[in-house]
């Protein structure tokens, strides 16, 4: 198929980007890598009126040391991440997960930012952020904001981004080098989107608290309050489990889906944990 007609614009600056988002606002679409865009509107699950291609605007691109924390911008490439000393130091878990999004073709493309804004439920860079405390920054033509991951996605593919707003950067708590994590995800084949993935990241000083996050199940991404309780115990015991259980309950859509996924999940927990061992 072929996407319905629309008018095309390429600011080259953010200034006038946003200008044209305030003035067609709810009938633009903003253009990043164009790996989620272009296959919607050419399906015409999307058709937006008007495309804005924001990808002459180098503001948006590079990894930035901001001192306690690391600042992406929102048009930096997977590969650059993947590629990126400074993430390799600092942020091993982004690198880890990035490194299973999809192929070395989508990565060469797909931006951070537009995965964020997406929010894919099965994607793994809105659940890596979400387990890293990251923190959003959107820009509009009034004002900058921060959103926290855990207040940004909404619902599914939905997030707490206005329509005059473009996300710019991502914000994300350095990590201490030694200190360990776990990513794990199940798909059916290398580079699908993950039918079910777990994520721990132990609290440190930058992260007050423990994180654990599941997707790939439900309308967003989440944090596990059944694994946030087991770390620092005895793993992922008898009590975890029963709540977990509870927990994903709330997202089966009826007993096939959790027949399928429930045993899945549980053993992903397990596998999660025992990578966190020394």
């Amino acid at each position: 198929m072929k996407p319905t007609s629309f008018s095309y614009h390429r600011p080259g600056t953010l200034p006038e980007a946003l200008a044209l988002l305030s003035e067609y606002q709810g009938a633009a679409r903003i253009l990043a890598g164009g790996q989620s865009l272009m296959p919607l509107m050419a399906m015409r699950m999307a058709r937006p009126e008007r495309v804005i291609d924001i990808n002459r605007i180098d503001d948006l691109k590079g990894i930035r040391d901001a001192g306690d924390t690391l600042t992406i911008g929102a048009l930096t490439r997977y590969n650059d991440i993947l590629r990126s000393p400074l993430i390799a130091a600092q942020m091993p878990l982004l690198a880890e997960a990035i490194g299973h999004v999809a192929h070395h073709a989508i990565r060469n493309r797909g931006t951070i930012g537009g995965s964020l804004a997406l929010a894919d439920p099965s994607a793994e860079t809105p659940a890596t952020c979400l387990a890293l405390g990251a923190r959003i920054v959107a820009q509009s033509t009034s004002r900058e904001r921060e959103i926290a991951t855990d207040d940004f996605f909404d619902g599914l593919m939905s997030t707490a981004l206005e329509e005059h707003e473009i996300l710019v950067a991502v914000r994300i708590p350095k990590r201490p080098t030694a200190l360990p994590h776990a990513f794990i995800e199940f798909a059916r084949r290398k580079g699908d989107f993950a039918q079910a993935g777990i994520i721990l990241a132990p609290a440190h000083d930058g992260m007050p608290e423990n994180r654990a996050v599941i997707f790939g199940i439900g309308p967003t991404p989440w944090r596990s309050a059944a694994l946030e309780a087991a770390f620092g115990g005895e793993g992922f015991a008898a009590a975890p489990k029963a709540a977990l259980k509870d927990e994903l309950n709330v997202y089966f859509a009826d007993d096939e889906a959790a027949a399928f996924k429930l045993p899945i999940v549980m053993t992903l927990a397990q596998r999660a944990f025992a990578r966190l061992k020394p």
